[in-house]
């Protein structure tokens, strides 16, 4: 006998998994909150109350997934697309890698193509330059006029 909403589902094992992260979480916190120093004078409300409410409010969301997933109540999930995933990876792999030889502008250029062409947009060369124009803008408001650091490449060399 099968109690829930759905009788014909099984309990869901990848909602189990969610409920299992999130109890690990909150028992982290409980953890190191329940190591952290304080002062012997420190008032009742301090430092301590809000990650013990955090974790508080991540046990009561990690029990509540797990019932959910017990009684299989979690809606169906299509089957996983991993292609636009890949392309957005590929796409932060690809700045990570160029930023220090590129700049910035380029390397922002090839994540906002690849993000572009996971969600169905293109072409390439035109998002490419999109975000790389963008990225520039960024780069000159960052590096010249709050005089942050940013990557420079040789786009970015061109301003004196």
């Amino acid at each position: 006998m099968t109690t829930g909403s759905n009788p014909q589902r099984r309990p869901d094992g990848a909602a189990f998994v969610i409920a299992l992260i999130l109890a690990g979480i909150a028992v982290v916190i409980f953890w190191q909150t329940s190591i952290m120093r304080l002062p012997a004078h420190q008032a009742r409300v301090g430092p301590q109350v809000f990650p013990y409410a955090i974790a508080g409010g991540l046990l009561l969301l990690a029990i509540g997934t797990a019932v959910s997933a017990w009684r299989g109540s979690f809606p169906a999930r299509p089957r996983e697309n991993y292609g636009p995933a890949l392309w957005i990876v590929g796409g932060l792999l690809g700045q990570i890698l160029l930023v220090s030889s590129l700049g910035f502008s380029l390397a922002s250029g090839v994540l906002v193509a690849c993000t572009a062409k996971a969600f169905g947009r293109g072409p390439m060369w035109f998002t490419f330059l999109c975000g790389a124009v963008f990225a520039f803008i960024v780069w000159f408001i960052f590096a010249r006029g709050l005089q942050l650091s940013l990557p420079a490449g040789p786009l970015e060399r061109l301003i004196p």
